[in-house]
């Protein structure tokens, strides 16, 4: 089964053009990257696929439905995490998972939450304003966000960011046992090595293009880094891989 396919899916902004003709197909429980520089058109890919904007020209289909014809359908069937979204600062994580449950009509809400909190260690703060918490406790809480009514499919962009070394290994391991119970991710990313780590299939895009589509567990990591920049340009950044925006 597919659970999203596009045809020629283009994104215009006056004269820009974001995204061009993309036309890609993500299996099923597939962990699906999207690998590329920042500005590429990551972010507007997973903003059409979820209904936040409607494309310029072309189709796409998520969990059988269209996101311009049946928005709600697909709203409800997914989870999403954009990048550098906050809890509301005037509400505890408690209270806004709590509103989130309620607005999924998630079961055993307060359950759900305990668990959520504990196995993303934000327990202590659950109680706490979202104003007074460190950027990784409020990226862990928006986690939880997108996980808490079990949806069959999640968009993350960026899924690492503002996390500690110890607290992305267990998000790694979170992100793994999602899609290893049959659910699909579908990940925004410009580190090829996240890509590489976590991704059952990579798509590269570039100026709004998808350029080269791989399987990473055919490559090493150094093997994707080259294919990369073979395509789009890269460079060592840190302790990983960062493609030059």
């Amino acid at each position: 089964m597919v659970a999203i396919e596009t045809t020629d899916l283009t994104r215009r902004f006056g004269e820009v053009t974001a995204l061009s003709e993309l036309s890609l197909s993500v299996d099923d429980g597939a962990l699906f990257g999207l690998l590329g520089p920042n500005g590429s058109g990551k972010t507007t890919t997973i903003e059409l696929l979820t209904g936040q904007r409607e494309p310029s020209s072309g189709t796409a289909t998520v969990v059988g439905h269209d996101p311009v014809t049946k928005p709600m359908a697909v709203k409800r069937a997914i989870g999403i995490l954009p990048e550098r979204e906050d809890p509301p600062s005037f509400l505890s994580p408690r209270e806004y998972l709590t509103f989130v449950g309620e607005v999924r009509d998630v079961p055993d809400v307060d359950d759900r939450i305990e668990t959520w909190a504990e196995r993303l260690e934000f327990a202590g703060v659950l109680d706490a304003l979202s104003t007074g918490l460190s950027e990784g406790e409020r990226q862990r809480v928006m986690l939880a966000a997108a996980f808490l009514h079990d949806p069959d499919l999640v968009f993350i962009d960026e899924p690492l960011v503002n996390l500690d070394p110890i607290m992305q290994e267990q998000v790694k391991a979170v992100l793994a046992d999602y899609c290893e119970r049959g659910n699909t991710l579908f990940l925004s990313t410009h580190y090829v090595d996240v890509a590489a780590e976590l991704c059952t299939h990579v798509g590269i895009v570039e100026s709004g293009e998808l350029v080269a589509e791989c399987d990473p567990s055919e490559m090493s990591e150094d093997e994707l880094l080259e294919y990369f920049i073979a395509e789009v340009g890269g460079e060592r950044h840190g302790g990983g891989v960062e493609v030059r925006a």
